[in-house]
């Protein structure tokens, strides 16, 4: 009968040592360190085309108001459905606590004196997400176009 080989006393059984670890750890914390600002990015791309796409149905559902009615909606304050708007507009989406990027919807008729807008109240977005958001609806400036900063909150601003 033949017996099996046994290991030299001296060998220890295989294990990982210390500095294995901590490449292996110091790997992993690369990898996230890259991760993180790419999923950042997607995550602020993302509230950007909810909040886009909700601002263009609710201009449809105004504009349609208006070609209905002849008129704009009475003004209403922020979060309140205007009145007569009940069957344009989803309520639910426009009563929301938050909008994709912070803060609550809000009809404004004459804003600057002439003109009606949709606005968003207490953004919690910054400056930047706002102007990249202004880019694609309009010209990238908030101070000018459809889509502009009026004393802390963000419009776009419908025809007159």
């Amino acid at each position: 009968m033949k017996t099996q080989p046994t290991a030299p006393p001296w060998r220890r059984p295989a294990a990982f040592t210390l500095v294995e670890i901590m490449i292996v750890v110091v790997i992993i914390g690369l990898l996230a360190a890259m991760a993180i600002p790419a999923f950042t990015r997607v995550r602020e791309s993302a509230q950007n085309s909810r909040f886009i796409s909700d601002l263009r149905t609710f201009a449809q559902a105004f504009e349609t108001y208006s070609m209905k009615n002849g008129a704009w909606p009475a003004n209403a304050g922020t979060g309140v459905v205007p009145p007569g708007m009940s069957g344009e507009l989803s309520d639910a989406a426009w009563t929301t606590a938050k909008t994709s990027v912070g803060g609550r919807w809000n009809w404004d008729l004459n804003l600057n004196g002439n003109t009606a807008g949709i606005s968003v109240t207490n953004v919690t977005a910054s400056d930047a997400q706002m102007a990249a958001i202004d880019a694609k609806i309009d010209d990238g400036d908030l101070s000018t176009g459809r889509f502009q900063k009026y004393s802390g909150r963000f419009t776009l601003i419908l025809e007159p």
